[in-house]
């Protein structure tokens, strides 16, 4: 019998954990002291570890014959200010690859899966008698710019590790109530694309308009007509978004400039309705510039996360054990998020089935999260992080216990 129940010693740990990452953020794919960190935490519990895809940390816990199964927690942080007023809060700065310093938090509860994933490791190697296999410990950077999942399988992840027969992972989260899980099935949640527009023009004094072609009237054009896709191309039941995250043209109020330049972010749940969405963005902004007798702009992309689907036979697999270990009135089945992740890349890559949950992350007591809520701050961290620890160990050892779904 594997117990599950972490002793005051380990929770006391959890807790500590929690605090140090979340005093020390770091950027994605800038996670150096979070890696060395994890290593030095999977060193202490005797578990064999390599850098994999920068600062990546693999674990592999062997425990004899039997099966394998990988648990991933992503590392980095976001570059956000906090003001919690925590005495833990972060005053930890970085830099964007632009050079530009700002500060860093650990505002998407990162810090909170880290934890969890090493205590979890710690409650199988005290439970050594209780189990056999391997579980493949995947710490993963960058997944708030989709790099890490990506550059850990382009680092011979699969190569260097066991192969999995299933790929675990898991996130705090504001909507569901501490002490509760969540998860979806089938569809979990959406790609997204990420995409810069350059909008060309011709400069001209604003006083001289006719001797202009205003890149900026042209590119505020092509973001409200942007807006009826969704709307008018689109079956409502076919869920898509479509924002325009950004928008930067001139240096001087007088003059108009030679180009624009805007972001947008695309999410969708199905290939077919992310060709269509991507084939109408083209088609809207040629057709405005060839209608302002502009030059049609460059779209470069800026980053893409793949869907995350999880797979419904493997869903009802760890539903049942979640439910076993958390009660099942506290199992909620969730519909499909527009959120991303690129936690899916990690199985797709080798062909096996992934299972990803969430964990509640505001008072059980409160019948709603405020609206100023942050869910990715604990300053009251039960039972959420112990939450994430159970969920983590019951799910894993379903899998280690008999064969998998077929």
């Amino acid at each position: 019998m594997l117990h599950t129940e972490l002793t005051e010693a380990e929770l006391a740990s959890l807790h500590d954990t929690y605090r140090h990452l979340h005093r020390n953020p770091e950027l994605s794919m800038q996670e150096h002291r979070t890696a060395e960190f994890i290593e030095t935490r999977l060193t202490g519990l005797g578990i064999e570890h390599f850098r994999c895809g920068g600062t990546g940390v693999v674990g592999v816990l062997r425990n004899g014959a039997g099966p394998v199964v990988a648990f991933r927690a992503d590392t980095d942080g976001l570059p956000i200010e906090e003001d919690t007023g925590a005495e833990y809060r972060s005053i930890a700065t970085g830099a964007l690859a632009d050079g530009t310093v700002v500060p860093v938090m650990h505002g998407c509860g990162h810090d909170t899966h880290v934890a969890a994933a090493l205590a979890a490791a710690a409650v199988f190697v005290r439970e050594r008698a209780a189990w056999s296999g391997t579980i493949v410990w995947v710490f993963q950077p960058g997944e708030e710019t989709a790099e890490g999942a990506a550059a850990m399988v382009a680092d011979q992840l699969w190569e260097r590790a066991p192969k999995p027969e299933v790929v675990l992972g898991q996130h705090v989260i504001p909507f569901v109530p501490a002490g509760a899980v969540g998860v979806a099935s089938g569809s979990a949640m959406a790609m997204a694309d990420s995409l810069r527009v350059t909008v060309f023009g011709t400069q001209s004094h604003g006083s001289q308009p006719q001797n202009a072609i205003d890149p900026v009237v042209l590119g505020a054009h092509m973001v409200v007509r942007l807006q009826t896709i969704v709307s008018r191309e689109l079956s409502p039941q076919d869920p898509a978004v479509v924002t325009c995250g950004t928008f930067h043209a001139g240096l001087k109020e007088n003059i108009i400039p030679d180009r624009a330049e805007f972001t947008l972010n695309i999410r969708t749940l199905s290939e077919d309705v992310r060709d269509r969405v991507l084939r109408a963005i083209t088609r809207i902004l040629n057709a405005e510039a060839d209608a302002s007798d502009a030059p049609r702009p460059r779209v470069e992309e800026i980053y893409r996360f793949p869907l995350l689907y999880n797979d419904p036979a493997h869903v009802a697999r760890v539903s049942e054990a979640l439910s076993a270990e958390v009660g099942a009135e506290q199992v909620v089945a969730l519909p499909p998020a527009m959120g991303s992740e690129d936690f899916g890349w990690l199985a797709e890559s080798i062909g096996v089935p992934n299972v990803y949950w969430v964990f509640g992350g505001f008072p059980a007591d409160v019948a709603a999260p405020p609206v100023n809520h942050s869910p990715f701050f604990l300053p009251e961290l039960e039972p959420t992080l112990s939450t994430g620890v159970r969920a983590a160990v019951s799910a894993i050892r379903k899998y280690l216990d008999g064969p998998a779904a077929a």
